[in-house]
């Protein structure tokens, strides 16, 4: 029988991100996954609030942290990952990928010449079907790439944890249209995840509420989505045609541009100026 972790979600409701701890009960080993950083962009300050609930349910449940895991560098929200470290310990993660996202990132950026973009901010890069642990809980990384070049999902348990790559049965997929998104690419990760057993659990990054719906949610299982209303009796050309046309009407996410920066750096801010301040910058005209 396939272990099963306890997952205790965290759910942000001004990025609509879901962050979680997930641990092996017997031996209180932990993974965090997908954290938030707040961020009040009309003021330029970075606050803790969301990653101080985490902190606090890890204390309180008496948790050692291994793993501080990313699905992706995230466009939408900045990661505590550096926060979390100092706080609990652990090793940040992602996937082997990352460098193809800093490499086209660090150019739209202008990032300094020291910016390092071969993923060594982060303290372990996870190969495609990399074996690993939570406590006594098996886990694997499986490469996800379409919505970016670096997509992981990890399977930890009977609990594969998807990214951005699937949302709800009732909501949809991942946009491919950010630099190295690629919609046949998505199809074929998502085949994927299908091809896991059907009682899979599965838990989004994010959730909006699909139409008619009015809770937020964030936990199916493999055989729901197999159901999806994008994927259900859906070919793979139909797939790229809907994900093209569809994408094509979405505006750029609010977030993108200050959270792309510091999350190619493993959440951690640029080098300070001459002044001792660290500032990101909005390039102009060109998204």
């Amino acid at each position: 029988m396939t272990a099963q972790p306890d997952i205790r979600a965290f759910f942000d409701p001004d990025t609509f991100t879901v962050s979680y701890v997930v641990s092996d009960p017997a031996t209180k080993r932990a993974a965090i996954i997908d954290s938030v950083m707040d961020l009040d962009m009309a003021s330029g300050r970075l606050s803790s609030t969301s990653a101080d609930a985490i902190i606090a349910f890890v204390r309180e449940a008496g948790l050692t942290v291994d793993w501080i895991l990313e699905t992706h560098v995230h466009a939408d929200h900045v990661s505590a990952a550096p926060y979390l470290k100092a706080e609990l310990g652990g090793k940040t993660a992602i996937g082997f990928n990352v460098s193809k996202v800093q490499g086209v990132f660090a150019e739209l950026f202008g990032a300094e010449s020291q910016f390092r973009r071969d993923g060594s901010q982060f303290d372990h890069l996870l190969q495609d079907e990399e074996r690993f642990s939570i406590g006594g809980i098996e886990a694997r990384a499986i490469w996800t790439p379409g919505h970016t070049p670096a997509c992981m999902v990890y399977l930890i348990g009977d609990a594969g944890f998807v990214g951005d790559t699937l949302f709800m049965p009732d909501f949809g997929t991942a946009r491919c249209d950010f630099p190295g998104g690629d919609a046949r690419q998505l199809y074929r990760s998502i085949q994927k995840i299908l091809a896991l057993p059907a009682k899979t659990r599965l838990f989004m990054c994010h959730d909006y509420k699909a139409p008619g719906r009015d809770e937020y949610v964030w936990e199916t299982t493999v055989g729901a989505e197999r159901e999806n209303i994008h994927l259900a009796g859906v070919s793979e050309e139909d797939f790229i045609k809907m994900r093209t046309e569809r994408d094509a009407t979405l505006a750029v996410p609010r977030l993108l541009l200050p959270s792309v920066q510091l999350n190619m750096r493993a959440g951690e801010k640029p080098p300070a100026e001459d002044n001792g301040l660290a500032y990101l910058k909005l390039p102009l005209d060109a998204l």
